[in-house]
C-alpha cells in the first residue's frame, strides 16, 4: 500500500484489527518525534499523520536561510521520504482536520473524511497573529511562519523586483525575516511597538548591540510605532502609515507580531484549553487517549512551575517523543523545558535563555560589556542558581549554561568564574562533570 494519500485520495476507514491505531494531527517536530518513540516500543500499531500542508516535512527554522538563500530547498527536511514508509506511516498531505468527535474516536476532515483513531496526538502547531489593519488584503503582505510563506515572499519579490520592505515587529520572527531580506539586498524598516526589537528576551544593552548594527547596514528600527494602514496601487502595496502619521514606501510587507497556539480544532471539544491545549507531564490532556504537544500545546516550564506554551523547535520535539512514549504505553515524563531563542543578525550571533528580565532583591544579575567588540553577556541568578542569561556575539559556551539553568545546579561556589573568558567544561564542579559525562547522580 502507498504510505502517502494525496488530496485526491479518498479516506477509508482503517482496518485496526493487528494492533493500536495512532492518529497524529501534526507533520512537523513534534508529530514526527511522536512517530519515532511509537516506533520504538509498536513495532505493529497503525500510525496515521494528517497535515494540512502539502510538504511531506521540513525544517520551519529554516524558512529564513531558504528565503535568504542561504539553505537550497533540498536541504529543508528533517527526515526523508523513505522515513514514512520504513516506519508503515500512513501519511495525508494537504488536508485539513476540522472537527474531533471524542465520543466515537474519529478525526473529521474539512472534505468530510473520517480517520478513526485508539490514541490521538493533536500537534497542530502556531497560527501567525494578524491585526487588524487597513489595506492587509493587498497584493505584498504576507505572514511569516511557514514554508508556503517563504516561496510566495520569493515569488513577489522576483515578480516585482522588491526593493523596499517593511517589517512589522521586532521579535524573533521579525527578526528571522530581516535576516532573510538583508540577504536579498532589500532595504528594511523594521516598526516594533515596543521600545526596542526582542523587548521580550533582550535587555537595552543587548537590544542596542543589534539595533546599531542594523542602522550600519542602513536598516531602520522604528520603536514605539505600528502600522495602522497599507496603502497601494492597482492592488499593489506601495507604503504603510505609521501611528505618528509617517509614511514609508515599501513594495513588500511582512506581518511578524507573533503566533499563538493552533488550537482551532480543539475549541468546540471538551479539551480544556488556555491559550494552548492543556498537557499534563505525560502530554495527556484530560480526555482519555488523547494527548498535545509543540507550539498548540501549555506544557510545563521547569523554571517557571507552570504550564504555558513555549514555541520553540527543541520543546517540541521533546514534547512529542514524551508523547509518543506514553501513546505507544512506556511511561515517560516531560520534565519541562524554557524559554531560548537564537538569532544571527549583521554577523552578530545571539542566544538568550530563561528568564532573562528578572528583577527583585532576590535576583542577581552578573554583566561583561565590551563595546568595541560589541560582546555582551548577562547571566541572571536567583537563589544560586542561573535562571537566565543573554549572549551577544559570544555564544560558544552557550550549551554549558543551559545545561546549569536545566538542571537547576547551585553555582554560588563558582559564580564569580562564570563571566571569565576561560570559563568552561572543566570549571564545573567535579560532581556536575561526571553527571554530564556519566548520566550518575552526584552531589555537586
Amino acid at each position: 500500500m502507498n504510505p502517502v494519500r494525496n488530496q485526491n485520495n479518498p479516506v477509508r476507514k482503517q482496518d485496526i484489527s493487528n494492533g493500536v491505531n495512532y492518529v497524529i494531527i501534526g507533520n512537523s517536530a513534534s508529530g514526527i518525534a511522536s512517530v519515532e518513540a511509537i516506533r520504538e516500543y509498536d513495532r505493529k500499531g497503525k500510525i496515521t499523520v494528517i497535515s494540512n500542508e502539502a510538504q511531506f516535512n521540513y525544517s520551519r527554522p529554516l524558512i529564513s536561510y531558504l528565503l535568504g538563500k542561504k539553505v537550497p530547498m533540498e536541504r529543508m527536511p528533517f527526515q526523508a521520504r523513505d522515513f514514512y514508509k520504513d516506519n508503515k506511516i500512513d501519511l495525508i498531505l494537504n488536508k485539513e482536520a476540522t472537527k474531533l468527535d471524542l465520543e466515537r474516536k474519529y478525526v473529521i476532515l474539512a472534505d468530510g473524511g473520517k480517520i478513526p483513531f485508539d490514541k490521538l496526538l493533536i500537534a497542530t502547531g502556531g497560527r501567525p497573529i494578524v491585526p487588524e489593519i487597513k489595506g492587509m488584503n493587498l497584493n505584498g503582505v504576507f505572514t511569516f511562519t511557514n514554508l508556503d510563506d517563504a516561496q510566495r515572499i520569493e515569488r513577489h519579490i522576483k515578480a516585482n523586483r522588491v526593493k523596499r520592505a517593511v517589517v512589522l515587529g521586532g521579535g524573533l520572527i521579525g527578526l528571522k525575516a530581516t535576516e532573510a531580506l538583508i540577504e536579498l539586498k532589500i532595504k528594511i524598516a523594521i516598526v516594533e511597538l515596543a521600545d526596542r526589537i526582542l523587548s521580550a528576551t533582550f535587555d537595552r544593552k543587548a537590544s542596542r548591540i543589534i539595533e546599531t548594527a542594523l542602522e550600519k547596514i542602513d536598516c531602520r528600527v522604528i520603536a514605539n510605532n505600528t502600522i495602522v494602514e497599507i496603502k497601494g496601487r492597482n492592488n499593489q502595496v506601495e507604503e504603510v502609515i505609521l501611528k505618528d502619521k509617517k509614511r514609508i514606501p515599501a513594495e513588500l510587507v511582512i506581518i511578524a507580531i507573533g503566533v499563538s497556539p493552533n488550537v482551532e480544532l480543539a475549541k468546540n471539544s471538551s479539551i480544556k484549553m488556555n491559550k494552548g491545549v492543556l498537557a499534563d507531564n505525560f502530554m495527556r490532556t484530560n480526555i482519555l487517549d488523547v494527548y498535545a504537544a509543540g507550539d498548540c500545546s501549555e506544557a510545563r516550564d521547569c523554571l517557571l512551575g507552570k504550564n504555558r506554551p513555549i514555541a520553540i523547535w527543541p520543546a517540541a520535539k521533546r514534547q512529542g517523543k514524551i508523547a509518543g512514549f506514553n501513546m505507544a504505553g512506556m511511561k515517560r515524563e516531560y520534565q519541562g523545558s524554557f524559554a531560548m531563542n537564537s538569532v544571527e543578525l549583521c554577523g552578530i550571533p545571539t542566544i538568550s535563555l530563561g528568564q532573562t528580565l528578572s528583577e527583585g532583591k532576590d535576583c542577581r544579575i552578573l554583566e561583561h560589556f565590551d563595546k568595541n567588540k560589541a560582546i555582551y553577556k548577562k547571566i541572571v541568578l536567583k537563589k544560586g542558581m542561573i535562571i537566565g542569561i543573554i549572549f551577544v556575539n559570544d555564544i560558544e559556551r552557550a550549551g554549558i549554561y543551559a545545561g546549569l539553568i536545566k538542571d537547576k545546579v547551585d553555582v554560588s561556589g563558582f559564580q564569580e568564574n562564570l563571566l571569565k573568558e576561560d570559563f568552561g567544561f572543566i570549571s564545573l564542579p567535579k560532581g556536575y562533570r561526571k553527571h554530564l559525562v556519566t548520566g550518575e547522580v552526584s552531589t555537586l
